[in-house]
């Protein structure tokens, strides 16, 4: 592979046309400036320069190397410049969400994404445990998770709370333990969790570790409440995911005696700087999941 810093020196020779000149341009010494000339003929296996005296012609080898090198170098500028700029409204953010915080987020961002054609925004949707996965292994820049992590390498902030509903068929009437005992549970990846938190508070007869009868699952957060709506169950769900639904009147929302709410964190990895595009998605966030 052809040194840059001797490509450098050869280029600016060329363009220069003097040995002392180009020197005092690179801060060298003359000696230095042959140095490096010959040690990329060395490394070339071939000779760049006819030298006459204190003068110099260009070999086709030389001509060659200069007009390609020169937009080496030139590329090789460009990028260094680049990557020392932070542009706020440029370049990937990756994200990752449950499915209720993307319902609402992901529409969000899309519209920041639509203001600003050059941000590209990347959503996945996915469990709390995958999430902090996805932010240790830098496979995402930032995401949302409804508990604390366990990894160190997780970053944590609390940004804000999301209500759990209980969500029963719109023929349940006052939602009883025998009527959901009845029904069964609608289940999905936060499923047994949801319950603990919610049902847990609400209903002295619930006993952790005794799970209701499951009468459906979906990892899907749209469909999840289409067999509630069918009669076939009831679930419990955060309330963005409740507020997506495109069938209201099909469902019954009950308020119970004992609200709970889910803490919604914002998960970034601890060892890595943050960019500006990627800060300005996280204020986007912030605002909207308030």
């Amino acid at each position: 592979m052809i040194n840059p810093f001797w490509l450098r020196t050869f280029c600016t020779l060329v363009e220069v046309g003097h040995f002392t000149r180009t020197a005092e341009k690179l801060n060298m010494t003359q000696s230095g400036v042959s140095q490096q000339v010959r040690k990329l003929e060395e490394q070339i296996g071939t000779s760049l320069l006819l030298r006459q005296g204190k003068q110099f012609m260009l070999t086709d080898a030389g001509d060659r190397l200069y007009q390609e090198g020169r937009e080496l170098l030139k590329g090789l500028s460009e990028l260094e410049k680049g990557l020392g700029e932070d542009p706020e409204f440029e370049g990937v953010v990756r994200v990752a969400s449950p499915g209720s915080v993307g319902l609402k987020l992901y529409q969000q961002l899309l519209l920041l994404q639509q203001r600003h054609p050059k941000l590209i925004i990347h959503y996945r949707f996915a469990p709390n445990q995958e999430i902090e996965k996805l932010v240790t292994e830098h496979k995402v820049d930032l995401g949302f998770m409804t508990r604390l992590s366990s990894l160190k390498d997780v970053h944590i902030k609390p940004i804000g709370q999301e209500e759990l509903l209980l969500v029963t068929p719109h023929t349940t009437h006052d939602a009883s333990w025998n009527e959901l005992q009845q029904l069964g549970f609608i289940d999905h990846p936060d499923g047994d969790y949801h319950v603990r938190l919610l049902i847990g508070a609400n209903y002295p007869e619930f006993e952790e570790g005794k799970a209701f009868k499951r009468t459906g699952f979906s990892n899907q957060i749209s469909l999840i409440l289409e067999p509630v709506a069918m009669g076939i169950g009831f679930t419990v769900l955060p309330r963005h995911a409740v507020g997506a639904f495109n069938k209201p009147n099909r469902i019954k929302v009950h308020r119970l005696a004992e609200p709970v709410s889910e803490t919604l964190y914002l998960c970034t990895h601890s060892q890595k700087r943050i960019p500006n595009r990627v800060k300005m998605v996280i204020e986007e966030a912030e605002k909207t999941l308030k």
